[in-house]
């Protein structure tokens, strides 16, 4: 009877496997030298300045996460943020280019951003008192976080026709905020000069030829007030959507080594009420269109200015505010996910997401400060993907299986991200190294051959390696899914575990799954997958 019923439980797992469409892929992995690179602290995320009544499509998801406001005394605040390496944080947004310092000349009032009609995005201006700048910088130092704060890029200008403003930047405030940081010791990374101000601009737009000469005046106040002072903060600009021809003559008019950072800003998902928002995310050709923005500002860069680099300013996949219901749970990590490995490609050097907190797109929840499935990725990618980003030829793959290489972040080897938008097909692979990939060619012919799952789930074997020891290794595996195979859960599982805080309020531990390293490769449909090879060959990694 024993017997009978194991034989029925085998059987119907087989035909469980038997109804998925299943397909056989080949990945080649050139880790002889990296492609591009990132910087250390890719994973960015931003600290807004929207107060709570700040609402979108009848809602208003922001409560008490603003600069200004964010209680920053909460444990798991502190504890997410310093679960990574370091990691970034960018303070800015909409609202920047209306925020007033309480320090040195300035004597109006100091109030915080009301609704008022004609204000800019229905705000009045907004203003930072020191003391509250004093308290967001024990926060960072307490947290080890690299600091980049969005300054405000609109001071003293008019608006000289709608949405249109002109005459110079007043950078008196600005130079007195930046000087009372200085004398505090306090460690800002990068100043950013204004917010999506840009091209057509979001609200306000300010002419390239204007903003170019702005940086300037801003360099030599960054220069003369951090003259004794070795690295100097980066200057970033604009912080704004991607115009071409904006951002060329932004660079032509300021000159060699004036800007150091271009940032980007993209929501390529369309606004957070679209109905068609997972659909966006599940769809290959979708997510692909981005590279387009990432070739254009690539190509700006080498043509106009090849002393900066590019970073994404600001990305939340959806804008005003996210999606709710979907931003927040774990197909959103399809999305995150791909971009972070596709702007990688494309020479990105930091990755900002909107937000750390706030809004429906933020890493934590505004009201428990829990994690967020997409919190649980970025700290995965943060921790195994390394800043070497490396070639995948992809031969016989479907475009939803999405596949990125890095170098292992702090090991031998390489980890690989498999991300799975098919809801049916379960990919099995095959990885093999450039560097002998002529060892193993008949190998992977006699496999394709092949064709029933249950054989090859015995039979597929990853070339991955050189050694003849590679038999005693072990590669770790992290299969994100999501719970209940819901994948609108606010539960991500890692291995079939749920990522949820310790009774201490803790980041659990993320541990993978050991396999042997030249056992088959599998990834289940609506799922991701990170995996770690320590014994692939990869001079360009050491």
């Amino acid at each position: 009877m024993e017997f009978c019923t194991s034989l029925v439980v085998i059987l119907a797992s087989v035909s469980v496997i038997v109804a998925q469409d299943v397909e056989e892929s080949y990945l080649v992995i050139n880790g002889s030298l990296p492609m591009a690179h990132t910087d250390a602290s890719y994973i960015c995320a931003t600290i807004d300045w929207w107060p709570d009544n700040k609402c979108d499509y009848h809602q208003c998801p922001w409560g008490s996460s603003s600069a200004l406001n964010l209680d920053l005394s909460h444990p798991f605040l502190a504890k997410a943020v310093q679960a990574f390496k370091r990691m970034r944080i960018r303070v800015g947004g909409s609202l920047q280019d209306q925020v007033l310092y309480k320090v040195g000349n300035y004597s109006g009032p100091c109030h915080p951003f009301t609704k008022t009609k004609g204000g800019l995005f229905g705000f009045s201006k907004g203003c930072l008192p020191m003391s509250r700048w004093d308290e967001l910088n024990q926060f960072f130092n307490q947290t080890r976080a690299l600091v980049t704060f969005g300054l405000n890029a609109l001071y003293g200008r008019q608006q000289v026709k709608k949405g249109a403003w002109g005459g110079d930047w007043n950078s008196s405030n600005a130079r007195d905020f930046i000087k009372y940081t200085v004398s505090k010791g306090y460690k800002i990374d990068s100043w950013e000069f204004g917010n999506e101000l840009s091209g057509k601009g979001i609200g306000a737009m300010v002419d390239a030829d204007q903003y170019g000469s702005d940086v300037i005046e801003l360099r030599g106040i960054i220069d003369d007030l951090y003259r004794r002072f070795r690295p100097k903060p980066l200057l970033v600009a604009p912080g704004g959507f991607f115009d071409k021809q904006w951002f060329a003559t932004l660079l032509q008019s300021s000159g060699s080594e004036i800007v150091n950072v271009l940032t980007l800003h993209l929501y390529n998902l369309g606004p957070g009420v679209d109905r068609n928002l997972v659909k966006k995310i599940l769809d290959p050709h979708f997510l692909s269109r981005a590279s387009v923005t990432f070739t254009g500002l690539q190509q700006t860069i080498d043509m106009d200015g090849p002393w900066a680099s590019a970073w994404i300013g600001e990305s939340g996949g959806a804008y005003n505010s996210g999606g709710l219901h979907v931003s927040d749970t774990f197909v959103n990590s399809f999305w995150y996910l791909d971009q972070l490995g596709m702007a990688a490609k494309y020479h990105t050097k930091v990755y900002c997401r909107q937000t750390l907190i706030g809004g429906n797109y933020g890493l934590l929840n505004r009201t428990t400060f829990m994690p967020n499935p997409d919190y649980y990725s970025a700290l995965l990618w943060d921790q195994l993907m390394g800043t070497g980003v490396l070639a995948v030829d992809r031969k016989n793959i479907a475009p939803h299986l999405r596949t990125y290489a890095h170098c292992s972040k702090g090991k031998p080897g390489i980890t690989l991200l498999l991300i799975n938008l098919s809801n049916r097909t379960h990919f099995t692979l095959s990885v093999h190294n450039i560097l002998n990939i002529n060892l193993h060619t008949t190998q992977y012919k006699t496999l394709k051959k092949k064709s029933p799952f249950v054989h090859d789930l015995k039979t597929a074997v990853s070339w991955v390696g050189s050694k003849s020891t590679d038999e005693n290794l072990s590669r770790e595996e992290y299969h994100l899914t999501p719970r209940h195979g819901n994948i609108q859960s606010k539960t991500m599982l890692l291995n079939g575990v749920p990522l949820e805080l310790t009774r201490n309020g803790d980041i659990p531990s993320l541990k993978p799954t050991m396999v042997k390293v030249d056992s088959p490769i599998s990834i289940a449909p609506l799922s991701i997958k990170f995996l770690q090879f320590p014994n692939f060959d990869a001079p360009g990694c050491e």
